[in-house]
């Protein structure tokens, strides 16, 4: 099938790379509105052209995916809906859902519009980002699939599944609860963490000789565009600000514990904090 990608940046060009791989897309068909992008895709080999003129590069998709960043996401989506026909299936890939699926609820063509969320990615953005492989094994998270025609929701199930990805299924509220939890909370963390480094350690060469590989985990995310996150913290401002308490709740407590000396206390902590090998091994 002819596949559009609109956003060719790291979850674009990492889709376009996949559906090549698996032979699940004949004809890539790329829109980028930065032009230095676009050429780097093209020269990436990340899709076959690039389309200037977003009408003609929908009617000319079986598929549509949508790859901006998500407050963008809220304005091109329903235009993109305007455009397709009955026999065209279009996904996001956004990391929130609830604006989003407020945007189209009422859209004659929601039907045929999926909600996707792949959870992958890297701290890199760009067409220089994209990573063959980058969703295999990993979940892909589907959202208000009762309110999209059961033929597009058993397309894109089969083209995740061919990458190949694990299904779960969400509503949007659920999806932007259970996402600030698990993710957006790591973000705004690992931000966190280099602002404070960087403002009591001023020797640079210190940070680079010094960085052991459990800074560098923990701190990775904070290289990430402040044009992707930005909105997602915006979208998801309420649930982000709920996870965000608890976490400063932990850590003043874990201040506390060590200010007294209760070293028993933070023995115990750190052992509550350990089951989370259980969950992840």
């Amino acid at each position: 099938m002819t596949v559009t990608i609109i956003g060719l940046g790291l979850i674009g060009g990492s889709l376009a790379l996949s559906l090549r791989q698996h032979g699940l897309a004949q004809h890539l068909i790329g829109v980028e509105n930065s032009p230095a992008h676009a050429r780097r895709a093209l020269e990436l080999g990340l899709v076959d052209e690039i389309e200037t003129d977003l009408t003609a590069a929908v009617r000319r998709a079986d598929l549509v995916v949508v790859a901006v960043p998500v407050d963008a996401m809220v304005a091109v989506l329903p235009p993109v809906l305007d455009l397709i026909t009955p026999k065209q299936v279009v996904i996001d890939v956004g990391s929130t859902k609830q604006a989003l699926l407020a945007a189209v609820a009422g859209h004659p063509q929601r039907g045929r519009f999926v909600a996707a969320h792949p959870m992958a990615g890297t701290e890199h953005s760009g067409p220089e980002a994209a990573i063959l492989g980058l969703f295999e094994g990993k979940t892909v998270v589907l959202c208000d699939v009762a309110a999209s025609d059961p033929d597009a929701v058993q397309l894109v199930e089969k083209l995740f599944q061919a990458l190949p990805m694990r299904l779960l299924y969400l509503d949007g509220a659920a999806h932007d609860l259970h996402t600030a939890y698990v993710s957006h909370i790591s973000h705004i963390t690992s931000f966190a963490l280099a602002l404070t480094v960087l403002e009591k350690e001023k020797e640079e060469q210190q940070i680079f000789d010094l960085a052991s590989g459990g800074f560098e985990s923990t701190v990775r995310l904070a290289k990430s565009a402040p044009a992707t996150w930005v909105p997602i913290f915006r979208q998801n401002r309420l649930n982000v600000l709920d996870v965000l308490d608890e976490h400063l709740h932990q850590l003043q407590h874990l201040r506390e514990l060590l200010a007294r000396e209760d070293y028993e206390g933070l023995t115990e902590q750190i052992r509550q904090a350990n089951h989370i090998r259980k969950i992840l091994p």
